[in-house]
């Protein structure tokens, strides 16, 4: 009987911890108002005129708005990209917006490794490319998984933060995959943003974009071609012509 209750309190500490974790969000939200940057339609101007007077005060906000944005709230990082290169321009946006995703899919990471893993699974196995990348005994090199599952779009984003959770991918691989891999993704947006604000070198930051992008859509291509596979339809069409032939 005090061995099942052991069990039993030990099965409860990792949600108590998790429970925790997000009361204490919401608290430090009332406290700061962190939410306000997302739920006010003066949100930019707020952030612009607080900029003028701290600006590392700016680039904190955005990183924990981003961060639970992300995290929490499921938000696109396609939104937050173009925050940070309208803000804070491509080079320093890039940079930042990489930052807070990492930081954000690491939170994610961790959250599949020690609270949620088994009720994880089940969701994560019924992606058939993630279970086929992740789980597949043959995939041996796991940066070049996590180089594929960052750069091909066919992933969803933040099931695949919680999924490499429950791998033995370790941590120090994981934040150093995610962060070169998401770059390029992240700098396609951030250019593109300040191509379209900046009037000055407009052409240059125009053309570094296409070039970016070029070099995004087509390794996502190969990728794709060499380690997803083709999609449904075209593994019919291929199933139905290989039946045909061999039925003449």
């Amino acid at each position: 009987m005090k061995e099942n209750n052991r069990i039993n309190w030990k099965k409860l500490i990792k949600p108590c911890i998790f429970a925790a974790v997000i009361l204490a969000v919401f608290l430090l939200n009332r406290r700061y108002g962190w939410s306000d940057y997302i739920t006010d339609p003066r949100w930019y101007q707020r952030l612009q005129e607080t900029m003028k007077e701290d600006y590392l005060e700016v680039m904190a906000i955005y990183m924990v708005v981003m961060i639970v944005g992300c995290v929490v709230l499921a938000l696109p990082g396609v939104t937050f990209a173009i925050i940070a290169g309208t803000l804070f321009g491509p080079w320093m946006g890039t940079f930042l917006c990489s930052i807070s995703a990492t930081i954000g899919a690491i939170l994610a990471f961790l959250v599949g490794r020690f609270f949620l893993r088994d009720s994880l699974r089940d969701k994560v196995m019924k992606n058939k490319y993630i279970n086929r990348l992740l789980f597949d005994e043959n995939t041996k090199n796991e940066m070049t998984v996590l180089m594929v599952t960052r750069l091909v779009p066919v992933f969803p984003y933040n099931l695949q933060n919680f999924a490499y959770g429950i791998t033995d991918i370790s941590l120090a691989k994981y934040s150093l995959g995610t962060f070169v891999f998401m770059i390029p993704g992240t700098a396609m947006y951030t250019f593109g943003t300040y191509a379209v604000i900046d009037g000055s070198n407009r052409i240059f930051y125009a053309g570094a974009t296409v070039v970016i992008a070029a070099v995004v859509i087509v390794a996502s291509k190969l990728l794709k071609k060499k380690y997803v596979g083709p999609e449904d339809g075209h593994e019919k069409t291929e199933n139905r012509q290989k039946t045909s032939e061999t039925d003449q």
